[in-house]
């Protein structure tokens, strides 16, 4: 999740080149009046339609804003506007390393062009300083052992890369449903009884029953979980479980070859403040990895477009790429030896 930390660089320079701002007290969106949210034939808020998640928020706060909660109006503007250029900039052959091919311009880039509606300067609430809490002492163990031997051996099989290089799991499939560089657009159904989100970036389809169900049982795992939802006033709560192993990452931070996800556990909060706005909320919780419990929070937009297929599959140029790379590295090194 590269441009995760990349934005977040940006971010940080940004604002302290800004002439200092007294940060203003900000709360989160105020719930939404009644009247104003479109509902359903049951009563409950209508979360149907095209929406997007895209935003050049980070995803934890930058160390420059230690303790800011919130961007006044003019710091928002500014940032959008230095990010922008940023974005520019990156396109030149010149800011590239030396050897070093380039990959998407910003033509196929869609990270968004404004920061989250309530002006957070981190996707991450809680904990309050905006930063994913500590590894457990045993989680930072295996985390290490196998950054380490990924040095040495980074691509022996496909099972050793990214998901999301392997064409198998997105972060914006969810949950938690987190921004991606592109397509970060969802199409959202609802019945009485159930909620489908189509996520366009891998095309996954999440159906979540909202009829009382219980869980399927525990040896049943998905990569996506299994999610089960039910409404508490205005909002939509989602609880997944039963994900499945993932030997390499989930949603861009710690859970690595060696851990288990039995205990991985994401609550989703979905509230449509307006006809234009979802505010969207997950906590991620597994006392196996981390310390304690964190959690996120988005802004979807309404769009009135469609969503188009993302064709990615395990078959792709890249991964056979990544492979053929490693071999030729190998035979390089055999042969100096």
């Amino acid at each position: 999740m590269t441009f995760r930390f990349t934005t977040s660089l940006a971010f940080a320079l940004t604002l302290a080149a800004l002439a200092p701002l007294t940060a203003v007290a900000q709360a989160p969106a105020p719930a939404a009046k009644r009247s104003t949210v479109p509902r359903a034939a049951d009563g409950h808020p209508d979360l149907q339609g095209i929406w997007t998640n895209a935003t050049i928020t980070p995803f934890e706060r930058p160390a420059a804003l230690a303790g800011k909660e919130f961007l006044t109006p003019e710091e928002a503007a500014a940032f959008e506007k230095q990010v922008a250029r940023a974005g520019e900039a990156a396109d030149r052959p010149e800011s590239r390393r030396q050897g070093d091919p380039g990959s998407y311009n910003q033509a196929w880039m869609d990270r968004g062009t404004h920061v989250v509606k309530t002006r957070r300067t981190s996707m991450v609430v809680d904990p309050p300083d905006g930063r994913i809490p500590p590894l457990t002492p045993e989680a930072k163990a295996i985390y290490d052992k196998f950054h380490a031997g990924m040095n040495d051996s980074p691509a022996d099989n496909p099972e050793d890369r990214l998901l999301t290089e392997r064409c198998i799991l997105f972060g914006g499939a969810g949950p938690p449903m987190l921004p991606e560089p592109y397509n970060n657009n969802y199409e959202i159904v609802q019945t009485p009884d159930s909620v489908l989100i189509l996520a366009e970036l891998n095309h996954e389809t999440r159906i979540i029953p909202v009829d009382g169900r219980p869980h399927l049982p525990q040896n049943i795992r998905q990569w996506t979980g299994d999610s089960r939802g039910h409404w508490e006033g205005d909002t939509l709560v989602v609880e997944s479980s039963n994900f499945k192993f993932n030997q390499r990452s989930r949603f861009g931070v710690a859970y690595m070859n060696g851990m288990s996800d039995q205990n991985l556990r994401v609550t989703e909060r979905f509230t449509r403040t307006d006809p234009d706005t979802i505010m969207y909320r997950a906590t991620v919780s597994d006392p196996t990895v981390y310390t304690k419990p964190w959690t996120v929070e988005l802004s979807m937009a309404k769009r009135t477009d469609s969503l188009f297929e993302y064709a990615c599959h395990e078959g792709n140029y890249g991964m056979l790429g990544i492979l053929g790379g490693a071999r030729a590295a190998e035979k390089a090194a055999a042969g100096k030896k």
